[in-house]
């Protein structure tokens, strides 16, 4: 039998593209070498999946610094909206949190990916898992697929949705890219993104501040010459051996490429614990503290304004003894914690490797995919979604939008091949 679409991965763009291709008619094979589907799917967003995010198109892209701006063409035909109502058709009721977040109201991934695996079954998809694929071999109108087996399968066209890198115990182990060079494409080079900092700072190899979580600052990444690369204001939290949280998740792809770029061991970070207020705003509020209370010690009269530990961390890097009675602090001393509270700066050396990573950066290169099919340009009947693309956002449901509205598109129009 030749099937007229054969998807590879069943992760996340792979189960959409099987949808897409199976509802437009067409007999289709979805094979994964793992045991079970939707397995990054499960454990998207805490175990809760993300499954989308609800801002405008136009803030989505720029919330896919990788090559978000390819993606116009594709969310004219399905976007994050088309997302949410597949899933309330699939009977997945969504809510919205924090920054257009959409989740399942149950706060379980599995239902989500329960739901998509039914209508996979329902349009009649025939579904092989732990069947590694060894190679693909083109052909003009029928393609082969071999398998480790040794058993070889036919179809008119091919879906390529097998992810980056990253995360490879859900099956991410970058087999696909050797798939899609044999049909002639290139591989822009791969890096982490979303992925922890580290650093060799004293204070991060001695633990002083591991553990501590930061609300609500700007975390900023600076170039050589003093100019800062990207700022994003989230919360972080300081580890044994960097900084985590979405803040420094978000920042990691730039500490990567400005480490590369410059050809340089470390580079600047820096932290600005009241983003919102001013130098002089915030020098103002703490003489107005020490003010109330002049007789009390520094570190007593400042408490609570930072993480106690953190608090303590910046006074002494200030020069400042925390037990001094508050009106004996000089002014410039109070200055110098204002700048620390404010810059304080530290420098990293790198991020986790990419099997740590949330999100391959890098991959299939989009010059040569057609925006609007996600149709290969190289090769007649091969189309590729997800993660193997040279395409990545932060996290916030904006990777997964980017595999859903890929694998979507991919699998409609390699149905419309086959079937043509």
């Amino acid at each position: 039998m030749i099937y007229d679409c054969i998807v590879i991965g069943g992760g996340p763009s792979g189960l959409m593209a099987s949808v897409g291709a199976a509802t437009n008619g067409a007999r289709v094979l979805l094979i994964d070498k793992g045991e079970k589907l939707g397995r990054k799917l499960a454990i998207s967003g805490g175990g809760r999946c993300n499954v989308t995010n609800r801002l405008p198109v136009e803030e989505i892209i720029k919330h896919i610094p990788g090559n978000g701006r390819f993606l116009y063409s594709a969310f004219s035909v399905f976007n994050n909206e088309d997302i949410i109502q597949f899933f309330e058709g699939l009977g997945i009721q969504l809510k919205e949190e924090d920054h257009g977040r959409m989740f399942p109201v149950t706060n379980k991934a599995t239902d989500v990916v329960a739901a998509l695996l039914q209508k996979i079954k329902q349009l009649g998809v025939t579904i092989r898992t732990n069947t590694p694929v060894k190679t693909i071999h083109y052909g003009n109108d029928i393609h082969e697929i071999v398998l480790h087996s040794g058993e070889v399968i036919q179809t008119k066209s091919i879906v390529i949705a097998v992810g980056g890198k990253s995360v490879p115990h859900t099956g991410s182990t970058g087999d696909g890219y050797a798939w899609a060079k044999k049909a002639g494409h290139t591989i822009t080079e791969l890096y982490p993104t979303e992925v922890p900092i580290t650093s060799n700072e004293p204070f991060i190899n001695q633990k002083t501040l591991q553990g501590i979580s930061l609300r609500n600052v700007a975390l900023s990444v600076w170039n050589p010459k003093g100019k800062m690369i990207k700022a994003h204001q989230m919360d972080m939290i300081f580890t044994h051996f960097g900084v985590s949280g979405p803040a420094a998740l978000r920042c990691s792809q730039y500490v990567v490429k400005a480490l590369k770029k410059f050809d340089v061991p470390s580079i600047e970070m820096r932290i600005d614990s009241f983003p919102d207020e001013n130098e002089e705003a915030l020098l103002t509020s703490l003489q107005k503290r020490i003010d109330s209370e002049p007789k009390k010690a520094f570190k007593n009269v400042l408490k609570g304004l930072l993480p106690e530990k953190f608090l303590h961390f910046l006074i002494e890097r200030a020069e400042i003894d925390g037990d001094f009675i508050a009106d004996q602090v000089s002014k410039q001393a109070l200055r110098q914690l204002v700048t620390q509270m404010k810059s304080f700066s530290f420098s990293v050396n790198g991020t986790l490797s990419i099997e740590k990573a949330f999100v391959t950066g890098g991959g299939v290169s989009v010059k040569e995919i057609a925006p609007q099919t996600m149709a290969s340009k190289k090769q007649e009947g091969l189309f590729f979604c997800g993660e193997i693309l040279d395409l990545h956002g932060y996290t916030g449901g904006y990777n997964i939008t980017v595999a859903f509205v890929t694998g979507n598109i991919a699998g409609t129009n390699a149905a419309y091949h086959a079937m043509s």
